[in-house]
């Protein structure tokens, strides 16, 4: 028993307060996405589908529950920086598409593929503004046609 830890009452207690720790934390991270699932399914089912596009006096009953929760999110010390970021998925958990996203429903491998060929792309355009065209060039029209046909938003590239 040379290398023997001895563990005294107040380490056992920092070790205890540690794995429960641990515990809570690894279950609130588990737990997050469906958490936010559960909010966006109770604020849809309040204003019904899509209720991130309404409009006017139609927008006044999300208008309030998203200070509502910016409130409750004040309450915790968050930032409302915080509080924007959690909104935002709230709203993506009930349907909102955002912008350059419009390819994630089958996952993040689909959104990753379009970044990279966007990246591609872009390093033809570039090599032809410095003047070097490769063979890679002949075949930009129909990268930007993929590219287009998976989401991309093509007037953007350049």
């Amino acid at each position: 028993m040379e290398n023997a830890i001895n563990v005294t009452p107040s380490l056992a207690e920092g070790i205890t307060a540690l794995d429960a720790a641990r515990t809570n934390l690894v279950k609130a991270a588990k737990g997050t996405k469906d958490i936010i699932q559960a909010y966006a399914d109770a604020i849809t089912s309040v204003f019904g589908a899509n209720w991130f596009n309404l409009t006017g006096k139609d927008k006044k009953g999300i208008k309030a529950e998203r200070e509502k929760f910016i409130a409750a999110m004040a309450e915790r010390d968050l930032p409302k920086t915080t509080a924007t970021v959690y909104w935002q998925r709230v709203k993506e958990a009930a349907g909102y598409m955002t912008a350059g996203n419009r390819v994630k429903g089958a996952g993040g491998i689909d959104q990753k593929n379009l970044d990279d060929l966007r990246t591609i792309i872009n390093r033809i355009f570039k090599a032809e503004e410095d003047g070097s065209e490769t063979a890679w060039s002949d075949e930009k029209a129909v990268l930007m046609d993929v590219f287009d046909r998976m989401g991309g938003e093509v007037d953007k590239l350049g």
